[in-house]
């Protein structure tokens, strides 16, 4: 039997076996290649969300202690708020009442987590949007004055030119 012959039967050629490998190898690989991106996303996925997580946590408790510092420089301006009350009881009832309200949004930022505080601020611009459009007014203002007003870089000055060695100086005086 040559080859001819055994081609000629029900056997699958050669190049119907190379196909057919090759298909399903690439399907293989296709679906290996899936694997991979799918696995790749989801850690991705899991990275992003544990460092958002931890950012979160660092600034939950920085706003924490910032707020706790806030409570006591409230409380360091009720004390000179009494002493200056002495003085001028009008003064100090303004100090005072100031201090009360920094140690009330300080108390409030204390038990705040970050997604509340913006929660709340975003509430605060839907509810008055003309106070905080011109608070940014202000604060862009005083922004551009503070630049404006801000030194002018220092203008180059120019050295004089160097003499060679045993050159006569222009600017010396006749002694002799």
């Amino acid at each position: 039997m040559d080859a001819t012959q055994m081609n000629s039967g029900n056997a699958p050629s050669l190049t119907e076996i190379a196909t057919d490998t090759f298909a399903k190898a690439s399907g293989a690989a296709r679906e290996a290649g899936e694997t991979v991106r799918k696995t790749a996303a989801d850690t991705a996925s899991a990275v992003t969300s544990t460092i958002s997580e931890q950012v979160r946590e660092v600034i939950d408790r920085q706003v924490g202690s910032n707020a706790g510092a806030a409570v006591q420089f409230a409380g360091s301006m009720k004390t000179a708020a009494e002493d200056i009350g002495q003085q001028s009881p009008l003064m100090g009832a303004l100090v005072k009442g100031f201090a009360e309200k920094v140690e009330g949004v300080a108390s409030d930022l204390q038990n705040q987590t970050v997604d509340q505080m913006m929660r709340s601020a975003a509430d605060f611009t839907r509810k008055q949007p003309a106070l905080v459009f011109g608070l940014a007014a202000l604060a862009g203002f005083f922004m551009f004055r503070t630049i404006k007003s801000a030194p002018e870089a220092a203008t180059s000055t120019v050295a004089p030119p160097i003499q060679p060695y045993g050159a006569q100086d222009p600017f010396a005086t006749d002694a002799g």
